[in-house]
């Protein structure tokens, strides 16, 4: 098999030196592969935690004390921890296959440490079932609230780890015991994602009746196959045929349909086609990947995938924008000063506490950053599990000096470059 960064630069000379035509700002990179290879080399230098979860950015990690008493806020927001399996979750399918297409020990290593970050997120609290947001400087404190957001790229990270070929034998059967006994408690729990802490008995987001139905629907279908298939347990598959034709409360539409619909359906409340678009981007890959699982509704699924590539596209447009030169220091990472803190008895509190943020401390480059970087990566991302906008997704990606950038959403990079070659290929993976 040949090594993807060889596979990639033969597409990228194929595409031309510029792949996206009538492209009027300059590429940082003179190859696809070149792009990628910055991207994961930054992104592991410096954001990779110890424990194995990606962080947000560089800056203070969260103290035992910061956890418990709730600073900045109950959710962990704008701290460095975050995200962390929302962002590891379909991070770690890129780095499967390019452990698989490279042979590399460190690829390898890399992936397994992946899996181990999000295992351990689901086995600090004491309440079971949760998935917790990221670890503090003990390596297990982490904060009270967790969600939907955590929860779903969860089960999408360490479903791609267990069918990689990657994992031994004993680690793949520890995955799926895992994945069942989150999903079980999951299921007891009415579909809603459990709290620990002072919050315990609480929760915060749901599966199956998402307030965001497309959302809602694609990460609940995903769920449901993939559980089945690492558990062997037929009920797993009956919740899934069932969830099928469950029409969602606000919509006449069954969860098929509004995957088949796309991120329309969400779009009056969310901006998935804007500022939003990067927390679809894990929902995007649940509908490519149950095209996969699915062959019976595969049609569905892609005609899915389609519509939010085309809505997605000319986001990408916006790269153009990026300077390419870093803030330094980030003042984004001013958690500690840059918001009101007051304890916090309840999420309403909570939601009040991270709002306070004050722009003269913490300043606009996470905003900018977001806008000219993260969001079309995120459209790129989006095209690339769709098998769509090659050329562009590769001029995108090939944008930017990916050590200019202060948050770690640029793993999206390699998610659009691993997700676009397996499309391209019509393989099973990732």
């Amino acid at each position: 098999m040949k090594l993807l960064h060889v596979r990639i630069t033969a597409m990228a000379l194929a595409a031309g030196a510029v792949s996206a035509a009538g492209a009027s700002h300059r590429l940082r990179h003179p190859t696809l592969a070149a792009a990628v290879e910055d991207a994961h080399t930054n992104l592991v230098a410096r954001f990779v935690g110890p424990e194995g979860l990606l962080r947000d950015y560089e800056g203070e990690i969260p103290t035992p004390a910061d956890c418990r008493d709730c600073r900045p806020n109950a959710m962990g927001w704008w701290s460095p921890i975050e995200n962390g399996p929302m962002f590891t979750g379909p991070y770690l399918e890129a780095v499967c296959v390019r452990a698989r297409e490279t042979g590399s020990a460190a690829d390898r290593a890399l992936a397994r440490k992946l899996a181990g970050g999000l295992m351990r997120a689901a086995s600090v609290s004491d309440v079971k079932g949760m998935v917790v947001r990221g670890f503090g400087t003990d390596g297990v404190c982490h904060y009270p609230l967790g969600s939907e957001d955590q929860t779903i790229p969860w089960f999408y990270g360490l479903y791609a780890y267990w069918r990689s070929g990657l994992p031994s034998v004993d680690e793949k059967k520890a995955v799926a015991e895992k994945v069942r006994e989150v999903a079980e408690c999951l299921a007891a729990n009415n579909w809603k994602c459990p709290c620990d802490g002072a919050f315990t008995g609480e929760s915060r987001g749901s599966f199956m009746d998402s307030g965001l139905v497309f959302r809602g629907a694609s990460h609940s279908l995903f769920l449901l196959r993939a559980v089945w298939e690492m558990s062997g347990d037929e009920i797993w598959l009956k919740r899934y045929e069932a969830a099928l034709g469950k029409r969602q409360k606000a919509t006449s539409l069954t969860m098929l349909e509004v995957c088949r619909e796309g991120w329309a359906t969400d779009v009056k409340k969310f901006p998935a086609d804007g500022s939003g678009m990067w927390i679809y981007v894990c929902a995007q890959g649940c509908l490519a990947r149950l095209a996969k699982m699915d062959p019976a509704n595969a049609g569905c699924f892609r005609e899915g995938l389609a519509r939010n590539a085309a809505r997605a596209r000319k986001a990408m447009a916006g790269a153009a924008a990026f300077s390419n030169k870093i803030e330094r220091p980030f003042k984004y990472a001013n958690w500690r000063t840059g918001y009101r803190w007051r304890p916090q008895k309840t999420q309403k509190e909570a939601d009040e506490v991270q709002g306070t943020g004050n722009p003269a401390i913490l300043g606009k480059r996470k905003r900018y950053e977001r806008n000219t970087m993260t969001l079309p990566l995120s459209a790129a991302a989006v095209c690339s599990y769709a098998g769509v906008a090659r050329d562009e997704v590769e001029h995108t990606l090939r944008s930017y000096d990916y050590s200019q950038i202060n948050l770690c959403e640029f793993f999206l990079a390699e998610v659009a470059a691993y997700s676009l070659r397996a499309a391209q290929r019509g393989s099973d993976s990732p």
